[in-house]
This record gives C-alpha cells, sequence and structure tokens, in this order.
C-alpha cells in the first residue's frame, strides 16, 4: 500500500507536467499569434493599407519592429514545440 507521502509526490508531480504542458501549449498559441500578426502587419503595409512609420522607436524603422514581432512569434512557437516534443512525448 502506498503511503500519503508516496501519494501526495505522485499527486505534485502530475500536477505539475498537466501545468508544463499547459503553459507550452499557451507558448505555441502565442507564438503562432504573434507570427501571424506580425506577417499581417508586414503584408498591409507593404501594400500599403498603413503607414509603417507608425511603429518605428528611436533608429529603428516601422518594418523592422514589425518583423521583430513576427520573428519573436517564430521563435516562441519553436520553443514550445520543441519542448512539448522532447519533455511530453
Amino acid at each position: 500500500m502506498l503511503s500519503q507521502v508516496t501519494v501526495d509526490f505522485l499527486f505534485r508531480i502530475v500536477v505539475l507536467e498537466i501545468l508544463t504542458q499547459k503553459i507550452l501549449t499557451f507558448t505555441v498559441w502565442l507564438g503562432n499569434f504573434l507570427t501571424l500578426v506580425g506577417c499581417a502587419g508586414i503584408l498591409f503595409g507593404v501594400l500599403g493599407t498603413f503607414d509603417m512609420e507608425l511603429f518605428s522607436y528611436g533608429l529603428s524603422s516601422g518594418i523592422r519592429i514589425i518583423g521583430s514581432v513576427a520573428i519573436s512569434g517564430c521563435l516562441l512557437s519553436a520553443i514550445g514545440y520543441w519542448s512539448l516534443d522532447h519533455f511530453i512525448k
């Protein structure tokens, strides 16, 4: 028969694994969302729908800032997918 300490330990491991999976899944969704927003922003800016200089900051042009959003989304997605594949499965 399992002791109460063992049951508590196993419960914490299961909860931690489920929580980790939820956080990583959220990271993947956030990364995909940022990638889509960044790519749509670049597309609309190139088509002339809005002025990309609205997003300029300091010496960085607007297209660099919008591109940075898309790149950070790609990185978040890659980290999330890799972590899910490596740790969970």
